[in-house]
C-alpha cells in the first residue's frame, strides 16, 4: 500500500504540473503526462499483456489499458492519465478495505500457539505444538497461550477466552476443568494433560474454518462472477461497433469523436465496483461475526441466514445449560443439610449425572465406611444402609412399591424421594437450568420475523413442554431419538417457503445428522461435541443462544449492503453508458462511473465490519 501511495502522489504531482503550466513546447506537457502515466499505470498495462497470454483477455486491466492508450491515440493526454490515476486510487481504497477486513479475521490468527512447554523425563522442553501427543503433560505459565486442548491436573488460574468467544470476561479454571487451546492463561501456573493432538484441537479447527470460509461463495458472488464473465466481452464488442459503424453509416460523422465515445464506453463498462465490493461485503460480514465469537464457514451460509424462516433448537446444552443441579430440597422432620448428607452417601457409588449433582450440592467429603449393603433397584432407585439406618432413594414408584406414604412433588424435573427406616423424610428436585439468555433469544427471533420457533428434545414430555412454555416457543417435540429428530426436521423443511431457510441449533453428538440436514446448521462451540461443530455451517463459540440474533442481524446487514452496491453500481453504469453512447458524457464522467462508484461501493461494504450497534441491540 505504501508503494502504491508513493506512485499515486508522484504521478499526481506531475499531472498537476502539466495541467497548470502550459509550456511553450506542447511536447513537454505531453512527455510529463506520459511519465505520469507510466509511473501510475505501467503495472496495469503489464498485467493486461500477461493476462492476454494466459487467456484472461476481458478483465479490468485490459479495459483500462485499451481505453487509456486509445485516449493517447486521439490526443486526450490529460484524460488518459486521469483515468489510470483514479483507477489506482480506487485500487488503493480496495487494498485498504480488504486489509481492514482481513485484520478483523486475522486477529483470530493471534490465537495460533508458537510453542508448548512439555514435561518429559522430569524436564520442561519447549517444542512445536504439533509434536505433542495425547496424554503428555504441558505447563502453561501466566501470560502464555494454551497450545492444546486438555484437562487441568494441577493449578488454578483465570483464562482469557476472548479470542475464541468474543467475550472479555475471564473464566476461572481449576483442577479437573477442561481447557481449550487458543485461550490465554492470565495469572496462575497450570499443569494440563493433553486430550487432543494439535490437528484436532479447537484452535486448529477454528483457524481452518476461517481460512477456508472465503472458498464457499454465496449466490450473489457466483452471480457477479458469471455476470462479469459474459458482460465484459459484450461491452468490448459494443465499444468496437460504436467506434466503427456510426462513422460509416452516419453522414459527416467524425471518426475521432466516435472513437472517443467508444473508449469512454470501455472505461465506464469496467465492472470493478461489483467484482470488488460484493466479495468484500461478505468478507467483512464474516470478519464482523468473528469479532463476536460467531464463526461462519462460508459466505453462502451468511447469505442463507438472512432468509431464515424457521428456527429449530435442541434443548440440553443449547437452550438449557446441560448441567443437572439441585433446585429444591423439601424435608419432613429432618434438616435439609442432613437429607443431602444421607442422600449423597447413598448415591456415593454412582457416576450418574443425577447422583453427581446431589454430591455436588452436599459439597463435603464422603465417608465410605458408613455405607453398607448398597443395592440397585432396577427402574426404581437405590436401597442401602448409612450409619446402620436403612435408606431408600428413588422415584415415586419406589415409594409405592415399599408402601411408604409420601408427599408428591409437582415441579418439573427429576425427583429423588428419600425414606429413612421406611419413613418418608423428604425429596430432592434436580433439574437442568435454562440458560440466562434463552428467553431473550426466542423473543428477539420473533421480532426479527422468524415465523416459527421449535424445540426438539429426547427428554420426557413434561420436562420439554415446561421448558417450551417458559421460553415462549411455538412448538415442542419430546422423547425423540436421533432418527426421530431427523424425521421431524425433514417434515419441517416442507413447511417453509421456496426461498425460506430452516436453521437448526444444537450441540450434541446426536445433533450432527440434523445439523447436516438443515439449510443452516448452527453448533454451540464452547462445550459442543466435535462432531456437531464439524457438521455445522456456523459455530457460536460462546454457547449463547442470543448470538443467533447477532448472526442474523449481521447477515441481513451484509445482504442489505450487497444489494445496495449492486443496484447503485449497475444503475450508475447503465445511465452513463447511455449518455456516452449518445455523446453526452466525457471521459471524466466515465472515470466517476468506474472508479468513483467503486470507491463508494467499497466504503459502503466496510460498514459491515461495524458490529457495535448490533452487539448492543
Amino acid at each position: 500500500m505504501k508503494k502504491r501511495t508513493r506512485k499515486i502522489i508522484i504521478a499526481l504531482i506531475l499531472f498537476i504540473i502539466s495541467l497548470a503550466i502550459p509550456f511553450t513546447n506542447e511536447w513537454i506537457n505531453k512527455i510529463i503526462y506520459i511519465i505520469s502515466y507510466l509511473i501510475v499505470g505501467l503495472d496495469i498495462v503489464i498485467k493486461a499483456i500477461r493476462n492476454i497470454f494466459r487467456g484472461k483477455v476481458f478483465d479490468e486491466n485490459f479495459l483500462m489499458t485499451i481505453a487509456t492508450i486509445g485516449a493517447f491515440g486521439i490526443g486526450e493526454f490529460p484524460e488518459a492519465v486521469a483515468v489510470m490515476l483514479f483507477y489506482q486510487v480506487g485500487e488503493l481504497f480496495q487494498s485498504y478495505a480488504v486489509d481492514k477486513s482481513r485484520k478483523s479475521i486475522a486477529s483470530l490468527m493471534d490465537i495460533r500457539p508458537d510453542f508448548a512447554n512439555v514435561k518429559r523425563n522430569n524436564e520442561i522442553l519447549k517444542v512445536n505444538p504439533n509434536e505433542v501427543i495425547i496424554g503428555e503433560t504441558i505447563i502453561v505459565k501466566p501470560g502464555e497461550k494454551i497450545p492444546l486442548d486438555g484437562k487441568v491436573i494441577d493449578g488454578k488460574s483465570m483464562i482469557d477466552t476472548s479470542a475464541l468467544t468474543g467475550e472479555s470476561i475471564p473464566r476461572e479454571v481449576k483442577l479437573g476443568d477442561e481447557v481449550l487451546s487458543g485461550c490465554i492463561n492470565q495469572n496462575g501456573l497450570l499443569t494440563i494433560k493433553v486430550t487432543k493432538e494439535f490437528g484436532e484441537s479447537t484452535v486448529s479447527k477454528i483457524l481452518d474454518l476461517v481460512e477456508n470460509a472465503s472458498s464457499k461463495k454465496s449466490k450473489s458472488e457466483n452471480f457477479i462472477s458469471k455476470f462479469a464473465k459474459y458482460y465484459t466481452p459484450i461491452v468490448v464488442i459494443i465499444a468496437v461497433i460504436l467506434a466503427i459503424i456510426p462513422p460509416i453509416i452516419i453522414k459527416d460523422a467524425n471518426f475521432t469523436e466516435w472513437l472517443y465515445r467508444a473508449l469512454t464506453f470501455l472505461v465506464v463498462s469496467c465492472p470493478c465496483a461489483l467484482v470488488i465490493s460484493i466479495p468484500l461485503g461478505f468478507f467483512g460480514g464474516i470478519g464482523g461475526a468473528s469479532k463476536m465469537g460467531i464463526l461462519v464457514k462460508g459466505s453462502n451460509y451468511l447469505e442463507a441466514l438472512a432468509q431464515t424462516e424457521i428456527a429449530v433448537f435442541d434443548k440440553t446444552g443449547t437452550l438449557t445449560q446441560g448441567v443437572f443441579e439441585v433446585q429444591k430440597v423439601e424435608t419432613v422432620e429432618i434438616s435439609k443439610e442432613e437429607l443431602l448428607r444421607i442422600t449423597a452417601h447413598a448415591e456415593s457409588y454412582s457416576n450418574h449425572p443425577i447422583s453427581l449433582s446431589v454430591k455436588k450440592a452436599y459439597g463435603k467429603e464422603l465417608d465410605s465406611s458408613i455405607i453398607t449393603e448398597t443395592q440397585e433397584l432396577s427402574g426404581l432407585g437405590i436401597a442401602t444402609k448409612v450409619e446402620g439406618k436403612s435408606i431408600l432413594v428413588g422415584n415415586d414408584k419406589l415409594m409405592k412399591e415399599k408402601n411408604i406414604q409420601y408427599t408428591k412433588c409437582n415441579d418439573i424435573g427429576t425427583v429423588l424421594y428419600v425414606a429413612i427406616e421406611n419413613k418418608f423424610s423428604g425429596y430432592i428436585l434436580i433439574a437442568d437450568q435454562i440458560k440466562n439468555d434463552s428467553e431473550k433469544a426466542i423473543k428477539e427471533l420473533k421480532k426479527n420475523n422468524i415465523k416459527k420457533t421449535i424445540m426438539l428434545t429426547g427428554d420426557r414430555k413434561e420436562v420439554g413442554e415446561d421448558i417450551a412454555k417458559k421460553l415462549g416457543l411455538d412448538e415442542v417435540y419430546t422423547e425423540l431419538l436421533p432418527d426421530g429428530k431427523v424425521n421431524k426436521v425433514e417434515e419441517l423443511l416442507k413447511e417453509k417457503s421456496p426461498k425460506g431457510k430452516l436453521a437448526f441449533v444444537g450441540d450434541g453428538i446426536n445433533d450432527a445428522p440434523v445439523l447436516a440436514l438443515a439449510d443452516i446448521g448452527i453448533a454451540m462451540g464452547g462445550l459442543g461435541a466435535d462432531s456437531a461443530i464439524e457438521a455445522a455451517d456456523i459455530v457460536i463459540m460462546t454457547d449463547e443462544p442470543s448470538k443467533l440474533i447477532n448472526a442474523i442481524k449481521i447477515s441481513k446487514k451484509t445482504m442489505r449492503i450487497v444489494k445496495e452496491n449492486i443496484i447503485f453500481a449497475i444503475g450508475i453504469k447503465i445511465a452513463v453508458l447511455i449518455l456516452t453512447a449518445i455523446g453526452l458524457s466525457t471521459m471524466w464522467e466515465a472515470v466517476f462511473a468506474d472508479v468513483g462508484v467503486s470507491i463508494i461501493a467499497i466504503l459502503n461494504s466496510l460498514r459491515v465490519l461495524s458490529v457495535k450497534k448490533i452487539k448492543g441491540a
